[in-house]
């Protein structure tokens, strides 16, 4: 295995974009992650996946800074965050941009007020400027423009799903955290909303780090799949993981959701040709 957890080292000269070494967290006494190390490239997709209770939400916390590690060392675009204080910490998540599983809109606020908040906060911008960078988020993420008008409440749920994608992209950041994004979401909302994905992540050079459960978004769009394992990271590209020979991966990529995606998979490769 090489470094950063990796079945087999994929750098071929790629910048390491995000890197773990040696990386524990905890809560009181008890040890989510121990002696982590994990490698993201530029400019490609990752999936974090992992049983549960095996800490993917934390890990994705950790890496932005929101949940401090208990030890190892934590690089994102080439700094260190132990050693973010201050404008260098609010510098730094100007170029990062997150989308938390449930959203996280502040509902008394409009969905352009929600987009505005960060670039309010990092840019400086005047309020015309402002509104329309947050309609041209809006129009990025595939909504009606008519939505910028509108409170969090009076969406759907996958359209407060874009709305949230689009705030995560109000300061054009380089690297993007998605937890769980097709979480409740039909099929065909979700094959939809991991095409946008992709879209962004290709027209944007976007480096996204998604965590999810769902087998046919790994299959769709990601480069490489992280797996937690025994508090520590697994990382491959699907064919790698799919000949791991682990317990829990056998049972996750080889069960009968699995094939289902693998079957899918193929289903599309064919029908493109």
């Amino acid at each position: 295995m090489a470094d950063g957890g990796q079945l087999v080292d994929h750098r071929n000269g790629r910048e390491v974009i995000v890197r773990l070494r040696d990386v524990r967290t905890q809560f009181g006494d008890h040890v989510i992650h121990d002696k982590l190390d994990f490698d993201m490239f530029r400019g490609e997709v990752v999936g974090l996946v992992g049983g549960s209770g095996s800490g993917k939400s934390v890990l994705l916390r950790t890496i932005i800074g929101l949940n401090p590690a208990r030890h190892g060392r934590i690089e994102v675009l080439g700094v260190d965050r132990r050693g973010l204080h201050g404008k260098a910490e609010h510098d730094f998540h100007a170029h990062t941009g997150v989308q938390f599983q449930d959203g996280a809109l502040f509902s008394s606020l409009t969905v352009a007020e929600n987009i505005m908040v960060p670039i309010r906060e990092h840019a400086g911008l005047d309020e015309e400027a402002m509104r329309c960078i947050a309609a041209l988020k809006i129009a990025l993420v595939g909504l009606p423009a008519d939505t910028g008008e509108k409170k969090p409440s009076e969406l759907s749920g996958g359209m407060r799903k874009r709305a949230s994608l689009a705030r995560a992209l109000a300061l054009d950041p380089e690297l993007l955290f998605l937890d769980e994004p097709t979480a409740g979401l039909d099929p065909i909302g979700a094959s939809h909303y991991d095409e946008l994905v992709r879209s962004l992540q290709q027209s944007l050079g976007l480096t996204v780090l998604m965590v999810t459960h769902d087998l046919d978004s790994l299959n769709a769009i990601c480069d490489r799949v992280a797996v937690l394992l025994d508090k520590r990271v697994v990382a491959g590209t699907m064919d790698e993981l799919l000949a791991y020979d682990h317990p829990w991966v056998r049972e996750y990529f080889h069960g009968p959701r699995g094939r289902a995606a693998a079957r899918q998979k193929d289903k599309a490769s064919s029908d493109g040709k």
